[in-house]
Parts: structure tokens; sequence; C-alpha cells
């Protein structure tokens, strides 16, 4: 079960937060803001949430393209950025962006870096709106194509997944995704063409049955595929990237790839089990056929190394199913020992019904029992 605890609550961002890199710019960037500004009450119809993660470089661009493309959809929307973390200026660019925009923008607060979709999980659970849609800030995926998957959870669905149409990622990358996708399908059964582009809308039943799920590993896309009663895929464009660097590396894609592959299926410990049925089988004809073959023809000095050869062999995968034993059991135990997912720190925020901007500070333990 997923228990929500809150602490700390006040209605000023001068309030405490942690002394890491994360909590001192969110003090800072608090106190600064001030000043009565007009509050919209209306309820978003479309959320959009964006993970930060020292992305200073590209958000004012970000910031020029996805406002005025969520302005011509013609709905009501907010925006929730959460900061993952970030050890650059971004926590400051988002909160002048949100003084700028606090009709529309929200901001919630990491105190340390909790992963990409810990980040997508806490923005989903501070959305209002009856459509989601997820983006990362990057621009690789062009803000004007979010229409696209809008009308297409209207049309009824309530899974949008999308296709980069012309990749603008390197050949080791699209390579190394593209046989990841054909080998989770295969595993998982869950059907996500491009599982690498976050680019994806939800409809509201499928993001509540997501916010249920207390998961410490997860992979939000094949979470919400899980739950999904209408799933349906489009293609999108693809660009390259604003400024700076993808934020993942080659260990960060496999472990990713793990948590999906494990998080989603028991058939790699079936598969191991039948590979361990084999193999007894096997050996067990071979000493029956060493048996015969010293019986018949006297003991022989050579072969040894061709034992040493199998020996080894076997070693191997005796410690590869011991590495994918670890992988599961290293999943529940992390789950057990019900550490908090994330923390949040601060939220920037309007509240109704006040006349003067307030943010509120508060730090948010998601515990998963």
């Amino acid at each position: 079960m997923s228990t929500s605890v809150s602490t700390g609550v006040s209605t000023s961002v001068s309030g405490h937060l942690a002394g890491s890199p994360a909590g001192s710019l969110g003090n800072s960037v608090a106190d600064s803001l001030s000043g009565s500004v007009g509050i919209s009450a209306t309820k978003p119809e479309l959320s959009v949430v964006i993970p930060i993660y020292n992305e200073e470089a590209g958000l004012a661009a970000l910031f020029t393209r996805l406002y005025p493309a969520l302005d011509m959809i013609g709905i009501p929307y907010e925006i929730v950025f959460v900061n993952d973390g970030s050890s650059d200026n971004s926590v400051s660019v988002l909160a002048e962006q949100f003084r700028l925009r606090p009709d529309v923008t929200r901001v919630v607060l990491f105190n340390g870096n909790y992963g990409q979709h810990m980040a997508i999980l806490a923005g989903f659970e501070a959305t209002r709106g009856e459509i989601m849609v997820t983006l990362d800030a990057d621009l690789q995926n062009p803000p004007e194509e979010i229409h696209k998957l809008v009308a297409k959870i209207r049309e009824g669905y309530d899974y949008v997944g999308s296709i980069r149409r012309k990749r603008q990622d390197s050949a080791w990358r699209t390579l190394a995704s593209k046989a990841m996708n054909r080998l989770r399908e295969k595993i998982t059964n869950i059907k996500i063409t491009d599982q690498g582009n976050m680019l994806r809308a939800y409809g509201r039943n499928v993001i509540d049955l997501v916010n249920q799920c207390g998961e410490v590993n997860t992979f939000v896309p094949a979470l919400a595929y899980k739950f999904s009663r209408k799933p349906t895929e489009i293609l999108v464009e693809h660009e390259e990237r604003a400024a700076g660097e993808s934020k993942y590396s080659l260990y960060s894609l496999i472990r990713l790839n793990f948590d999906l592959v494990t998080g989603f299926s028991l058939v790699p410990l079936q598969m191991y089990s039948m590979l361990g049925m084999t193999m007894s089988l096997l050996s067990g004809l071979l000493v029956a056929m060493l048996l015969v073959r010293r019986f018949l023809l006297g003991a022989e000095a050579e072969g040894v190394f061709t034992l040493f050869a199998i020996a080894f062999f076997f070693m191997g995968v005796i410690l590869f199913g011991i590495g994918l034993l670890g992988e599961y059991v290293g999943r529940i135990f992390q789950q057990v020992r019900a550490r908090p997912r994330y923390v949040v720190q601060a939220i920037l925020e309007h509240v109704p019904g006040k006349d003067a901007q307030i943010d509120r500070t508060v730090e948010k333990r998601q515990v998963s029992r």
C-alpha cells in the first residue's frame, strides 16, 4: 500500500529546506518571489509533466516554444516542472518562469536526484488535469506535437505513445534501442514500439492507477500501458537536442532495461529454469557417454582441456543465473525496506483564494509498504 506523509507545511517559502544544492537554491529562489498576481481558478483539462535535470542551457528555448504551443490548443492547461536535484541554475530559471506565468506554471523541487521516472511520478501526483502529457526538456520532441496526442485522447484512447519519425540519435543508441524494444516485447508482452521516447499522453483513469502503485523501481510508460484499456501510438517528429547532452549513459540505459524486464515479467527466471533443466539433462548424457567410452576404450589422458572448457561454461551460466536472481531479490529488498521514493522540498504554485503570490514548502515522503 502506498502511504503519503506530509510534514512541515507552511504558507511561505521561507520555511526550512534541506542543506542540499537543490534545497539551498529553493530557499534563495523562494525568497525572491513576492508581489500580487492574478490567480486562474479554472481547473486545467491538460497537464504537462516535464522532468528537469541540469537543463539550464535549454530552458529558455523550451519556454519560448512550449507555452505558445499549448496556448494554441485552446483548452485550460497547466505545466508541472519537476526539478530532479539539478546542480546548475535550473531552479532559478524555473522560478523566474513561474513568476512570468504563475497562472499555468507549477514547479516541484526535489531535495536530491531520484531519477527521471521518480520525477514523472511526482509530477503525476501534482497534476489536476484529465489528460496528462509527459515531455522531455531537451526539445528533441517538439512541443508543437502535443496537440496530436491530445486529439487522440479525445477520440477515446487512454494511452497514446509516440514513435519518432526520423530519430536524431547516434547509430549505436538507435540500434541498441531497437534491439531492446524487440526483446522487451517478447518477454513482457508490452507493445511499446519506441520505449525511449518520453512524449506520451495518458488519460486520468490510467494516471490514478499509476499513482496507487508504490513501486520503487519502475518504467512509467510500461506501467501505464499495463493499466490502459485502449492504447494506441502515433508518429511524431524528432529533432536534435536544443542544448547539452543526454543524461543517460550506457550503464544507465542497461540498468533501465534491466528494471523494465525484471519489473514486468518473470519470463527471465522461467527461461533460466528451463535452461537449467536442459543443461542438467545434457550433462547427464555426457557423463553416461564418458562412462561408456571409458569401459570400451579404457582411461584417456586427453580431453582435460575439453573438460575445463565445459566446467568454465557451466560456471558462467551459474554466475549469470545468480546475477539474474539477484536482480529480483534486489527489487524485493528495495521494496520491503519502505524508504521514501523521493522527497519534495518545495512546490511553487498558487493557492486559490489568496491575494498574494503564495508558495508552499512541503517535505513529502512517499512510503511504499
